[in-house]
């Protein structure tokens, strides 16, 4: 019998952790480490050098960029085999930009999470064999990023590079027409936090305005 994936489980939400935990199938997955931010992530990747890391793509810490920071802190890390620490992004996040930043980063794979417990098995078995996995609907917009439309991708990820993770959520909620009291409900932050992040996603996109923002993000379909 093979010996058990051994797994780090990254998510800044540990109900959730706990939950992905009891659809995992001890004899198969050894959870051998969790982290709810970056800088504890690298930390207990470098220590356990697991076959395999479920990574949330939007995390505390770092430098604002959530799982691409993981990946990048941990490069060059391996396994105890020798083979490379694989990454399989799993997020509520479908948008155009959260997936090439995080694939281009390293990572194996890409699943949100409406992913079925069997399905996430699978999904994981695959990556520490070294396969690329992908959610359904994300798989076409993968290669079609990878492919003929690598070129516009490319330019709208180079703007969103800009931002930090909490940037580019608080934009989108912003361009949607959010006001700042229901985005800082929404992201469970102050205000002041929010006005913060509005000008500095304003400086950093070169706009002036929240209406120019909106017109932004919608002429790049990342609403």
């Amino acid at each position: 019998m093979n010996a058990p994936i051994r797994l780090v489980l990254v998510d800044d939400h540990r109900m959730f952790r706990s939950g992905v935990k009891t659809e995992l199938d001890p004899a198969m997955t050894e959870v051998v480490g969790e982290a709810p931010d970056v800088d504890t992530a690298v930390s207990i990747i470098m220590s356990t050098k697991p076959d395999v890391v479920l990574l949330d793509v939007h995390l505390p810490g770092g430098n604002g960029n959530g799982g691409v920071d993981v990946i990048g802190g941990c490069r060059g890390v391996e396994t105890a085999a020798g083979q490379p620490v694989r990454f399989l992004a799993l997020s509520v996040s479908d948008a155009a930009e959260d997936v090439i930043a995080v694939i281009r980063a390293g990572a194996r794979g890409y699943v949100t999470k409406t992913i079925s417990g069997n399905d996430l098995k699978t999904a994981i078995r695959r990556v520490a064999d070294g396969d690329a996995v992908f959610s359904p609907r994300l798989a076409g917009f993968v290669l079609d990023a990878f492919g003929a439309a690598a070129g516009e991708i490319a330019e709208v990820d180079e703007e969103l590079d800009r931002l930090s993770a909490r940037e580019r959520e608080v934009m989108r909620l912003i361009a949607r027409g959010y006001q700042y009291k229901e985005v800082a409900k929404t992201l469970f932050i102050s205000v002041k936090t929010v006005e913060t992040h509005v000008s500095a996603v304003l400086r950093k996109l070169q706009l002036s305005s929240r209406h120019e923002l909106t017109a932004w993000a919608m002429g790049r379909r990342i609403l």
